[in-house]
């Protein structure tokens, strides 16, 4: 099958193929004698374990390590269940750094709860005069679960990487 056939069955952009092709993830088609790509089943097999593995959070290298890990099925899952550790504890610190966020963000909406006009407004002199704590979750561009505050614009970017559409 073609790029844009594995793309509608696996539900991605065709650009989200090439990259991850690219980035060694998916293994190369073969090619026809007109250059175009010749996909499988089995790169619909490897891509929806990427995507799956997307949802998760994982970075793409953890997911280029998860693969080799597929590729000698014969060794202990050791390396397999550190790796996921690993990623459990850096999505629990991510959730205490979002905890912080959301208890800022109550404290700061807590300043004006009433009808005024927006030159009285507390959110905004509360936002301007920078006097709150920035907790911010540590930005990762290889990570899509860790974009800063997981605004309405980093999740279009975590939903195209991973092949949903974009709702925001």
């Amino acid at each position: 099958m073609r790029i844009g056939q594995l793309a509608q069955l696996v539900g991605v952009e065709t650009q989200t193929i090439r990259f991850y092709e690219q980035q060694g993830l998916l293994s190369p088609p073969d090619r026809q004698d007109n250059r175009y790509r010749v996909y499988t089943e089995k790169h619909g097999e490897e891509l929806a374990f990427i995507r799956r593995c997307r949802i998760l959070g994982l970075s793409l290298a953890e997911i280029h390590e998860l693969q080799s890990y597929q590729d000698d099925p014969h060794q202990p899952c050791t390396a397999v269940n550190a790796l996921l550790d690993d990623h459990i504890s850096h999505v629990r610190s991510q959730i205490t750094a979002l905890q912080a966020l959301e208890k800022q963000l109550v404290s700061l909406r807590a300043r004006c709860n009433d009808d005024r006009e927006v030159k009285a407004c507390g959110v905004l002199a509360g936002i301007s005069e920078g006097n709150m704590h920035q907790q911010q979750v540590r930005h990762q561009p290889d990570n899509p679960m860790s974009c800063r505050f997981v605004s309405l614009s980093c999740r279009g970017k975590i939903n195209h990487l991973i092949g949903l559409p974009d709702i925001s």
